[in-house]
């Protein structure tokens, strides 16, 4: 039944762009308006070697790889702001043969979303991100849509606070709340207390912040169908794999023009995990690894 519901979400959505285009005088004006303003990331992170072990069984010494690319569209309408894009996703592992852990997991997905506002001090997103979730290869099976609804509080224009809920039917907690807090505690410093980019920024210059900071990571999974059997234990064929990570480094952000930022961080990874949570089978990351990331990104 939810392969079916999943399959008729994309064709709602397939449908109703072909509707709109369908609209020639009205699709023109709503092509250029889309593409008038925007937002854009480029990310490349490589992790260095470590280990992950389960009570006596041990992986080690595989490196990490993650691509991201992303694309918002943000036009104006007379509810807010629209959020309409597309978004890519790689984890390239080395792992060994007969690990019982994937090389790849990857997702591609529609970005759909709003931003609005309930009086001068809330701010509202509802967003949606359909699309597939999987390891070397995307069928319907690996379709899932994770959506999340926060908002924000304007105490001052120093202090705002934030709160928020993420629902994804595959994961082991289907729903996670969260909250937090951006201050400016001075004039060049904020505290940007916001997962998943918690950190403690300086405004170094005007184009030039540095800082301290995180990134957490927890995406679900589905492998392929014949996983479980080509790693000699059948129950993970077709299985999620949630799939966490922290990443804690110093970082810099370079402006390099009013709609271009160049970005660049290294640190350490203290924990990560693969968990099929459905068959108990748990690896956790046995010590820490050095990371670096650069990335381009900014909005329009």
């Amino acid at each position: 039944m939810r392969r079916v519901l999943r399959f008729c979400v994309i064709l709602g959505l397939v449908a109703f762009g072909s509707d709109a285009r369908a609209q020639d005088a009205e699709s023109n004006n709503w092509f250029k308006s889309i593409f008038s303003t925007g937002e854009y990331v480029g990310e490349l992170t490589y992790v260095g070697e470590a280990d992950v072990e389960r009570g006596k069984h041990a992986v080690r010494n595989f490196d990490e790889s993650d691509a991201i690319l992303r694309y918002v569209a943000t036009p104006r309408i007379s509810l807010g702001v629209l959020r309409l894009g597309v978004e890519w996703e790689r984890f390239s592992f080395g792992m060994p043969a007969n690990s019982l852990l994937p090389n790849t997991l990857q997702s591609g997905a529609l970005i759909i979303g709003l931003d609005t506002r309930f009086g001068d001090s809330i701010l509202v997103r509802m967003e949606a991100h359909p699309g597939f979730y999987g390891t070397n290869h995307f069928g319907w099976d690996e379709v899932n849509m994770p959506f999340l609804v926060g908002g924000t509080y304007i105490y001052s224009p120093n202090i705002q606070f934030i709160a928020g809920v993420q629902v994804d039917a595959e994961a082991k907690y289907p729903v996670l709340p969260a909250a937090g807090m951006r201050w400016r505690i001075a004039r060049n410093w904020v505290l940007n207390a916001v997962a998943p980019d918690p950190r403690l920024e300086y405004e170094a210059s005007r184009n030039l912040t540095v800082y301290l900071g995180a990134n957490i990571k927890a995406t679900n999974y589905r492998v392929d169908e014949d996983f479980g059997s080509a790693q000699g234990n059948p129950e993970l064929n077709h299985a999620v794999l949630t799939y966490s990570e922290v990443r804690a480094g110093l970082g810099a952000d370079w402006k390099i023009t009013p709609i271009v930022t160049l970005s660049a961080e290294a640190g350490y990874q203290p924990y990560r995990t693969f968990d099929f949570y459905r068959t108990d089978v748990r690896f956790h990351e046995e010590d820490s690894a050095p990371y670096g990331m650069i990335s381009l990104h900014g909005a329009f």
